[in-house]
Parts: structure tokens; C-alpha cells; sequence
């Protein structure tokens, strides 16, 4: 008879990678806990609210950022909207340590987004910088 306790210890959980896509051979692309987790954080910045019909409250829309004028009031208020929308979403997940926005004097339409925050379930933290903007 397997021990239980040794059995959840062989379960590797494994997810579907996001943009869905095909692997080698031919069944959907997969991926590990640390990369989903990223996708989810990313599909909650770049999904418009509204875009979702059973959920119209998800997501902050980041894309829109690209055409707003580039200043602190932006920067401040984009902060505290990511911060919101990703411990609303993935509060069971993450713990949003800090969200940072940034852009060069050279590249004003490109913004930069820091997001550090804590997994939940390995109390580990983590870091992802997206880029956002305009060509």
C-alpha cells in the first residue's frame, strides 16, 4: 500500500501555460506553479474591465496607460489601482509587497511596471517587470 503523505510528494502540478498554445507533441502547452503564477498577475493587468462577461470588475487595464499622459498623477493612481486589482484577485495567491512605475526622460510613452510580491505558498518573494507603451 502507497502512503498518502508520499503520494501528494510525486504529484507534480503542472498548468496550462497562457497564451494557450500547442507543444511538441501536439497536446497544449504546459507549465510550472512559479510561470502560471505570472500569467494569472498578467492577465490581471491587461484585462480591460468589462472585457470578462461573467466577471465585468476583473482586471486594471493597463494597456490604456499607454495613451495617458505620462506624470506622477498617472503613476500614483495606476499604483494603487494595480495594487487593489491584484490582491482582490489573487489575494488566496499573492501578497502584493510593492508596485513601482517608471519610465526613462528618453522613452516617456514606455512605462515600466515593477511588481513585487510574496507567494503564498512557498513564502517566497518574487519579481515581474512588464513594459507598457506606445512604439
Amino acid at each position: 500500500m502507497i502512503d498518502p503523505t508520499s503520494q501528494s510528494l510525486l504529484r507534480v502540478e503542472r498548468f496550462l501555460d497562457f497564451p494557450i498554445s500547442v507543444g511538441d507533441t501536439g497536446g497544449l502547452q504546459r507549465t510550472d506553479a512559479d510561470d502560471h503564477l505570472r500569467d494569472l498577475i498578467l492577465q490581471v493587468l491587461f484585462t480591460e474591465p468589462g472585457e470578462r462577461v461573467n466577471l465585468p470588475n476583473f482586471g486594471c487595464g493597463v494597456k490604456r496607460l499607454a495613451f495617458a499622459p505620462n506624470n506622477e498623477v498617472l503613476r500614483a493612481s495606476a499604483q494603487f489601482l494595480i495594487a487593489q486589482n491584484l490582491n482582490h484577485w489573487l489575494e488566496d495567491r499573492i501578497v502584493v509587497e510593492a508596485v513601482r512605475l517608471s519610465s526613462d526622460l528618453d522613452e516617456e510613452y514606455l512605462l515600466q511596471i515593477d511588481i513585487i510580491y510574496l507567494v503564498k505558498a512557498t513564502r517566497l518573494s518574487q519579481q515581474l517587470t512588464v513594459k507598457t507603451g506606445r512604439p
